[in-house]
């Protein structure tokens, strides 16, 4: 019976939060300004490779998934597995503007000339004289 109620008083460190949050900050300002430096492989870099470092710090401390029962963890990968599945199943279609049979609407909120506007033509589709 002691053993189980010393099982239970058991508590985990909490993490330092602001040190967190300012991991987080510098891990912001550096994939804000990776594109500025207009080198491919480090805007992709710092895109994607901080964005799943940030969003693997944010799941362990805040959501404190690093002390949660295995199941958990094994449950938010499927769910991402699943979204990731989701995702490139529709992506062929939502992500292009027309296809076999129908057209993808275009938003009226655009400005005129622009590829928004339901009057948009692309340069070179467009008949007459070119200038």
């Amino acid at each position: 019976m002691a053993e189980a109620a010393a099982h239970h008083d058991e508590h985990h460190e909490h993490p330092n939060y602001v040190r967190i949050w300012a991991i987080l900050l510098v891990l912001l300002i550096i994939s804000v300004l990776g594109p500025m430096l207009e080198i491919r492989v480090v805007t992709l870099l710092t895109a994607f490779g901080i964005a799943v470092v940030k969003a693997y710090m944010v799941a362990k401390n805040f959501m404190h998934l690093n002390i949660e029962p295995r199941y958990v963890v094994y449950l938010m990968a499927t769910m991402l597995v699943f979204m990731l599945l989701f995702f490139a199943g529709v992506a062929p279609d939502v992500m292009r503007f027309e296809g076999d049979n129908w057209v993808k609407p275009m938003q009226s909120t655009a400005a005129p000339g622009t590829l928004g506007h339901p009057d948009f033509v692309p340069h070179g589709e467009a008949g007459g004289e070119h200038h």
